[in-house]
């Protein structure tokens, strides 16, 4: 093993050996396959993790296979499709704003289980207002877009949401470990519970560093532990509800790179360019003050402020992904063919200390030598 990979997991296990993580995974892939899969603490080969935001990478990539194939359009209303999600002034929302989180209903509210009932799923819709003209700002929408985009992939479809993404992503991937829906008993007991660790940083800690504290949001802990029973785990949330093992995560970014696994292609490369193309231009994170740099459902690494979007120092401006709450990485770099996953059970209150954890090892996985 050289030092480039050493380094790599010394920095993944720390946290794990200085008994803050209870558990981490961490995998790399290139050329189509795994390269590395190490475990820390309780973590073993087929423990499952749930990768919370990492999951709207799955279900963007679920609606390509649509985009591809004419059966949704970016500049359509969502209405259109949707007729019940058009009250309260939404009828100006189009799919593309959904997955560039410039929609306008950041913050709209719904219960996991609520999608199981169609008629309270539709009312939530309905429901549902406008905190700001759509596509005039950017703001992450950290779930209520993306059940949107899993009612248009039923609709469109036919099939329900969980169905298509095992029918059509993972099942034809070979991805057995990566799961949108999590059925079964022995499924469930691979999955490792979620647990917040750490102290909060106050007010003053973050004013000290110069920093602001962050928005409160729906993320917040009574949510994350929600994903500790299995009805909720079972619904297969679109925004945040997918659990994984790193090297199928990892792996699914090889397919995304490629076009598919094993031979077996699913998108078209002009699918998988359009989807790479930032779609956000000028628009800004407003926490950050950085720019947004989003594509169809995914984030591009893009400037020298990479690192606020969650990728590694030395990522190349082209990697692309998406990374979910409790510090879980996921992404691929173009220019070096390597894809990473880095999954934990364990969400640091301290989201500074966490934040840093994902650049330190983004940073060192991308120029490690696998």
């Amino acid at each position: 093993m050289n030092d480039s990979v050493e380094r790599l997991l010394a920095r993944a296990r720390r946290e794990v050996d200085e008994g803050l993580l209870s558990a981490a995974q961490i995998a790399l892939a290139k050329d189509g396959e795994v390269k590395l899969l190490k475990n820390f603490g309780a973590a073993r080969a087929d423990s499952l993790f749930c990768i919370f935001s990492a999951t709207k990478g799955i279900t963007s990539a679920a609606a390509w296979l649509l985009f591809q194939e004419g059966l949704l359009q970016e500049e359509t209303p969502v209405a259109e499709l949707i007729p019940e999600f058009a009250a309260n002034g939404k009828d100006q929302v189009t799919v593309g704003q959904l997955f560039t989180h410039t929609a306008g209903f950041p913050h709209a509210p719904f219960r996991p289980t609520d999608w199981l009932d169609r008629e309270r799923r539709l009312g939530r819709f309905a429901q549902w207002r406008l905190s700001w003209a759509p596509g005039s700002r950017y703001e992450y929408h950290p779930t209520a877009s993306m059940w949107v985009i899993a009612e248009l992939i039923e609709r469109v479809s036919g099939e329900t949401y969980t169905d298509f993404v095992r029918q059509h992503v993972t099942s034809p991937l070979g991805l057995s470990n990566l799961i949108v829906g999590l059925h079964g008993e022995e499924d469930n007991a691979r999955a490792l519970d979620c647990e917040f660790v750490g102290e909060a940083l106050t007010a003053a800690d973050y004013e000290a560093m110069g920093m602001a504290a962050p928005p409160e949001t729906e993320v917040n802990e009574e949510t994350i532990l929600r994903f500790n029973d299995a009805d909720v785990r079972a619904v297969g949330v679109p925004g945040g509800g997918g659990f994984a093992n790193a090297a199928d995560l990892a792996m699914f970014y090889q397919a995304l790179l490629h076009g598919g696994l094993w031979g077996n292609r699913l998108w078209h490369d002009d699918a998988l360019a359009s989807a790479r193309r930032v779609r956000t231009g000028s628009l800004k994170d407003p926490y950050f003050g950085q720019l947004a740099n989003r594509g169809l459902g995914i984030i591009i690494a893009g400037d020298n402020k990479r690192s606020f979007r969650g990728f590694g120092k030395t990522n190349s401006p082209e990697t692309f992904g998406h990374n979910g709450a409790g510090g879980q990485l996921a992404w691929v770099d173009p220019a070096t063919g390597v894809s990473l996953a880095y999954l934990t059970n364990g969400h640091d209150r301290n989201e500074v200390r966490q934040a840093r954890r994902g650049v330190a090892i983004g940073s060192l996985a991308a120029v490690a030598e696998v």
